[in-house]
């Protein structure tokens, strides 16, 4: 008998440490992690086709409430770097991710990041549920993609 994984794949992005990255030494400065978690997380929605552009001309907002950043291993100038994300169900309000660095097959550092849905029009409120036009693209990122990127 076959075991079928129940593990959900990640959603995946590569990138590469270049110099605007870097401080002086050629070590990736702290706040461009950030960046690629912004940058892989508006990227795996786009991945579900429905962009973050759609989104926010619909008048949706995810600003992050929560952030933390476990650093292991100085990722250098020049480094390639696999950032692989997972996207949890909602607590409550709050939508969080988990994001590993890999370098390697090594985790260099792992992110855990909390975001909030907000509608910005007409009225700045929190939303506990997404809007049908979102609900479709929420649920697969929750899901995770259907092959490996």
């Amino acid at each position: 008998m076959l075991n079928e994984s129940v593990t959900r794949l990640p959603w995946r992005l590569v990138k590469r440490v270049l110099p605007q990255h870097t401080d002086h030494g050629g070590v990736m400065w702290h706040g461009a992690y950030v960046g690629w978690l912004e940058e892989a997380r508006v990227e795996a929605l786009s991945a579900t086709g429905y962009p973050y552009e759609k989104m926010a001309s619909n008048g949706l907002e995810m600003p992050v409430v929560q952030l933390q950043i476990r650093y292991r291993e100085a990722l250098m100038l020049g480094d390639e770097v696999e950032l692989m994300s997972v996207s949890s169900a909602p607590r409550g309000v709050r939508w969080p991710w988990s994001t590993r660095f890999m370098k390697g097959g090594t985790c260099v550092a792992e992110a855990t990041v909390e975001l909030v849905l907000v509608r910005v029009h007409p009225v700045r409120r929190v939303l506990r549920h997404p809007p049908e036009a979102a609900a479709e693209a929420f649920r697969t990122l929750i899901e995770g993609p259907k092959e490996s990127c």
